[in-house]
């Protein structure tokens, strides 16, 4: 029972717990703003009022269709905020924090003019002075 307690206390599984309730309400708020706005601006431009309305039947079912047109703009609506609010920002971030290691030097400076010369010349090009190992 005490492996159990330590499990549930984790904080990846409260977080995970809250992830998913926080993600139900969002859900739930999107779907209202579909029914509620989007749709009704689809039908003022379409000139369908409701697409919860729309169906057809079969041997006396019905398939509502209209409804699952409202689920699908809601899932689309969803699907680009956490695109666009979450994934993106999060890759930015990562690509941001994964700095590439500056290069070893190819050239070095010699010790009598200072001027650039190959990190392993033995002899500077331009003084012809020796250079230290």
């Amino acid at each position: 029972m005490q492996g159990f307690k330590a499990f549930l206390l984790r904080g990846n599984v409260v977080d995970l717990a809250v992830a998913v309730v926080i993600g139900a309400a969002f859900g739930v708020l999107v779907s209202a703003f579909v029914k509620d706005l989007v749709t009704p601006l689809i039908a003022a431009l379409g000139g369908q009022p409701d697409f919860g309305a729309l169906y057809f039947t079969v041997n006396k079912s019905k398939f509502m269709y209209g409804d699952f047109f409202n689920a699908v703009i809601a899932f689309v609506i969803i699907a680009a905020v956490i695109y666009f609010f979450v994934v993106v920002p999060i890759n930015a971030l990562v690509a941001r924090s994964r700095k590439e290691p500056p290069a070893d030097p190819t050239t070095k400076k010699c010790t009598e003019c200072l001027s650039e010369i190959p990190i392993g010349a033995k002899r500077c090009a331009f003084c012809a002075q020796p250079q230290p190992a």
